[in-house]
């Protein structure tokens, strides 16, 4: 009998996947083994007429066929993992040709998955396809080499680029309207060693599913942050890295706000939702609308509340607390590691720190945790050895729950994302500390119960949600 590998060791390179397409594995039964210029080596299910398929195969790709039976059990994972139907996303790639509307079917499934950023990449032998899902990157097409040219220009053409500039870096914008389907995509290219890399970012402007009390926040947090939101005047802050969520929850906290009586306006790159009811402008730094320059035209706008895409420069700080001194609530992102290193950060864009300990109502910090399939997550003994070497902890938890991988989830042993937060309201005691530009606040925190990244993200992963492995990065910033 023919030994076949377990399905959580087994790989599968994008050059053997695309020996078949999808259709063609489900219909067989197949999986390929070994592939070289004259012969394919498959994977068959026992149960199969052997023969039959084998001679099908031969028709259809031309070359010798060897089929080894295997455990139904191993072709069925193999095949819903390396082959998914229905839109699924498949973690092996398969080749296509653009002669078929590519572009078209690539963007419509990328949004069907709810996929962020589609990555389209020219190598020296190949050029390849990678859609980023819950923040992670997975191959899904290998293009030959000589349709590359077509795509790109498709895609600047939408994009109102120019075809002839290849040696510069361009940005543009397509509206996608196929197949019922409405939203933005804005577009970056890039010249690279072997031809143009190509960015599209999925804009989507369905706001219904975005929900504040389903991000994550715990009571507390949610209760701080509601607070600091429902306050007339004042800044309000939202920290972490690109990819963590920020934008998600300014819109969650725009929906709130949204009410008939109030002017908002915002200022964003790129305008990655759309809300009725708010004025939206989108930068554009090439003709000098810049952050800053818009709110300062903001201001005779008769603003109530104004959201920043983004505190950049030390122009458009002062701006910000400069409108929230006049009486607007100021909503705005920063890239900070803590949700306290915001008040350092704009104190070093020459921020007067009793302006800030005025202005600030509330600082948030976030990140994106992977959550586990609940399907198929294990449970294990946990080991202390997990934990990062400097992560102090006041007891050892004695299981935890580990990824596995099912037909649910696609064997990659995650499904979702949530966010993780740290918030601090800025009451009078934090103001004093910022006026007096004390920037050790350790007591504090402790003092008034406030939980850090780290500490929410082990609560994360002591209730089972996710694993050590997501939140280790953050354990070792505690």
């Amino acid at each position: 009998m023919v030994e076949f590998p377990d399905i959580e060791e087994f790989k599968l390179p994008a050059e053997i996947a695309q020996s078949v397409t999808t259709d063609q594995a489900w219909h067989y039964g197949i999986i390929p083994k070994e592939k070289n210029s004259k012969s394919i080596v498959f994977y068959v299910n026992r149960e199969s007429n052997v023969e039959k398929v084998k001679s099908e195969l031969e028709v259809l790709t031309g070359m010798e066929i060897k089929l080894l039976p295997a455990d139904s059990k191993f072709i069925q994972k193999a095949l819903s993992k390396f082959y998914r139907k229905n839109k699924k996303l498949n973690s092996s790639a398969q080749k296509i040709s653009h002669s078929e509307d590519f572009l078209v079917k690539i963007i419509t499934e990328a949004n069907s998955l709810t996929c962020s950023d589609i990555h389209i990449e020219i190598y020296e032998e190949k050029c390849r396809v990678r859609f980023r899902l819950d923040g992670k990157l997975i191959e899904r097409y290998i293009l030959h080499k000589e349709e590359y040219p077509a795509i790109v220009n498709k895609i600047k053409i939408r994009a109102n680029l120019d075809i002839a500039e290849k040696r510069l870096p361009q940005d543009g914008r397509i509206f996608f309207s196929e197949n019922n389907k409405k939203f933005d995509i804005r577009v970056s290219i890039l010249p690279a060693l072997h031809g143009e890399k190509i960015v599209l970012r999925l804009l989507s402007k369905d706001t219904t599913n975005i929900d504040i009390e389903q991000l994550g926040f715990d009571k507390h947090q949610l209760d701080f942050y509601l607070e600091g939101i429902k306050k007339p005047h004042g800044l309000v802050l939202i920290s972490g890295p690109t990819g963590s969520g920020k934008t998600t929850t300014l819109y969650a906290t725009l929906k709130i706000l949204n009410k008939e009586q109030t002017n908002i306006l915002t200022i964003e790159d790129p305008i990655e939702y759309t809300l009725e009811g708010i004025n939206q402008v989108q930068l554009k730094e090439s003709i000098g609308l810049t952050f800053s320059s818009a709110l300062r035209t903001f201001l005779r706008q008769d603003p109530d509340i104004i959201m920043l895409g983004e505190i950049r420069d030390s122009e458009t700080a002062q701006m910000a607390i400069r409108a929230a001194l006049t009486g607007h609530l100021v909503l705005s992102t920063i890239h900070t590691n803590s949700a306290w290193g915001t008040v350092s950060r704009l104190i070093d864009m020459e921020v007067p720190a009793f302006l800030l300990a005025n202005t600030l109502n509330i600082t948030v910090a976030q990140r994106l945790v992977r959550l586990l399939c609940p399907q198929c997550k294990k449970e294990e003994p946990f080991n202390q050895a997990l934990f990062p070497k400097k992560y102090k902890y006041d007891k050892l938890p004695e299981k935890h729950f580990v990824s596995v991988g099912c037909d649910s989830c696609y064997h990659t042993g995650y499904k979702g994302r949530k966010a993780v937060y740290e918030v601090i309201p800025i009451d009078y005691e934090f103001s004093e500390r910022i006026k007096m530009s004390q920037l050790d606040i350790g007591d504090l925190l402790k003092e008034k119960d406030i939980r850090s990244l780290s500490q929410s993200a082990f609560e994360l992963f002591q209730s089972g949600f996710t694993s050590i492995e997501e939140i280790y990065s953050l354990l070792m910033n505690t």
